[in-house]
């Protein structure tokens, strides 16, 4: 017998609706905070970045394929690995199909890694993903956006320097504007928990009674694996 409260539906229905008022606040004050992001200051590129991609090497530019707005996922993917992260795989089983809606807003989205293409495309033929995906190799791409540490380095400026990890590979998004001159601006970046919205599948799990059930264990997602491994 659970030992959760059970109700009328009567006292069911009252707390839902208390509850949906808490929510509402919670849309109302997102909605801000997304205002605010739209709002914060750009920073112009000035570094050519450089990628390899299918068609071969590619500008930070040529990502936007014809768009004024980027998103690029900071997928973790060392360039001596034989497998992309299991959770940086989890979050881009939530990718596959939504390029086309985004890109009908005006949006490209692509993965970013430093493994080499080759790599890449065979991971992602194993996981079935049809996002673009594209290599920054020994480029700067990924030692300038803090997701990767350079060799040497014993440790990571991760997350805006609140956090020191690594060395090694961590995740994030990042985001970029494109003006008709071909100016490159770079307007957002987030990490650590700031992915979290960016998984779809979190969030489905959050409309459960036992949430994202990860209580208890030494590591949050210690029970994530790569889809055709469970």
């Amino acid at each position: 017998m659970t030992a959760h409260p059970v109700v009328s539906h009567a006292e069911w229905l009252a707390a839902s609706r208390d509850f949906l008022a808490k929510e509402k606040e919670f849309t109302r004050l997102r909605d801000e905070l997304s205002r605010q992001r739209r709002a914060l200051p750009w920073e112009r590129v000035e570094t050519e970045y450089s990628f390899e991609a299918p068609e071969g090497r590619v500008s930070l530019a040529d990502l936007f394929s014809g768009h004024s707005q980027l998103l690029v996922y900071h997928l973790m993917f060392g360039p001596d690995w034989t497998e992309a992260c299991k959770s940086c795989s989890f979050w881009a089983d939530n990718f596959n199909g939504i390029d086309v809606h985004l890109a009908h807003r005006d949006t490209a989205l692509v993965a970013v890694s430093r493994a080499p293409l080759a790599t890449l495309g065979a991971y992602a033929r194993r996981m079935g993903w049809t996002f673009r995906w594209v290599s920054s190799g020994e480029g700067d791409f990924n030692f300038d956006y803090k997701v990767s540490s350079r060799p040497g380095e014993e440790a990571l400026d991760y997350n805006f320097g609140t956090m020191q990890v690594g060395p090694g590979e961590m995740p994030g998004f990042s985001a970029f504007r494109r003006d008709e001159d071909g100016a490159v601006y770079h307007t957002y970046s987030t990490y650590a928990r700031g992915v979290d919205m960016l998984n779809g599948a979190y969030h489905l799990l959050d409309l459960t009674s036992k949430g994202r059930d990860e209580a208890g264990l030494p590591f949050t997602m210690d029970w994530v694996k790569r889809r055709d491994q469970y």
